[in-house]
């Protein structure tokens, strides 16, 4: 019995990955991803790799906002400013992971490995990759919940 119930919960969850709106989910943050990673380069330009992480991770999520709430969230029960401050409560969880991710490849992991060239660049990819998936439940189930 307790194998039938663990079987039904993976095909629950699996499901809910290969959904349209996950798909969907993921092609909006890919965009907004893109934001991040693009302009932590920029802004590196002028301040330090720490303070552009956070400049850039702030920029991509005010671009991932308005993608989601409109193509893959759009009837959420929220007024747009209740979901936007849900939108950043949940983003500080992605925020959190994605710059200990970033920090520990740029300063520890990289180097140990003899990684020097793009360093940053690497860092910055995987840091961006790695909140997808709380992201994508917390947005839907808390700052972009829609109506059952």
């Amino acid at each position: 019995m307790n194998i039938i119930r663990a079987v039904n919960t993976c095909r629950t969850v699996v499901g809910r990955f290969l959904s349209r709106q996950f798909g969907t989910f993921l092609v909006t943050g890919g965009i907004a991803a893109a934001v991040n990673f693009f302009s932590r380069i920029f802004y590196s330009r002028f301040v330090s790799f720490p303070f552009a992480v956070t400049l850039a991770y702030l920029t991509g999520m005010v671009i991932a906002f308005a993608l989601a709430r409109r193509f893959v969230f759009p009837g959420t029960i929220h007024s747009t400013g209740k979901s936007a401050l849900l939108f950043g409560a949940v983003n500080i969880v992605g925020f959190l992971l994605a710059w200990t991710v970033s920090m520990v490849l740029a300063y520890y992991v990289l180097p140990h490995l003899g990684i020097q060239y793009f360093s940053y660049d690497i860092a910055s990819f995987f840091g961006i990759m790695v909140p997808a998936f709380s992201s994508y439940f917390g947005h839907k189930y808390i700052s972009l919940k829609q109506s059952v």
